[in-house]
């Protein structure tokens, strides 16, 4: 069994998994709600928000999608945001955390700087711009 995580954005959907991609790597396939059959019944207005976006990472994949104003995805309301969870990431170097921290991390919050801890070389936490908690842990030098 795998488990995915599968995030839902506000219309930042495309900006973020571009993003990601240059950090990261890895492959990107994108669909707006345009571009799904019948795309026309979707309101005009949010037609170019993101229906399903995958970045594939070797074995690994992130997901997500963007709401539209008022779905189930929101709670029928408005977007409060991604909570009460973080992606982690295991890079397999110092320089490789350093570069990954940074690259995520501008434009965000630091939460916990990238620094040496007594369980990693290197672990630190962060929300990106786009409101996502990343947490970046480097187990060996």
């Amino acid at each position: 069994m795998k488990i995915t995580p599968y995030l839902t954005f506000d219309g930042q959907a495309r900006d973020a998994f571009t993003l990601y991609q240059k950090v990261l790597g890895g492959t990107l396939e994108m669909m707006t709600f345009a571009q799904a059959p019948e795309g026309e019944r979707f309101p005009a207005e949010h037609r170019e928000r993101i229906m399903h976006v995958c970045l594939s990472l070797g074995d690994y994949q992130l997901m997500a999608s963007d709401t539209m104003p008022g779905d189930a995805a929101c709670g029928g309301g408005p977007y409060e945001g991604i909570k009460g969870c973080s992606i982690s990431l295991h890079p397999k170097s110092v320089a490789e955390s350093e570069r990954v921290f940074n690259g995520l991390a501008e434009g965000g919050q630091v939460v916990m700087p990238l620094e040496k801890t007594f369980w990693a070389e290197r672990f630190g936490m962060f929300v990106d711009r786009f409101g996502v908690s990343w947490m970046v842990n480097c187990e060996q030098a």
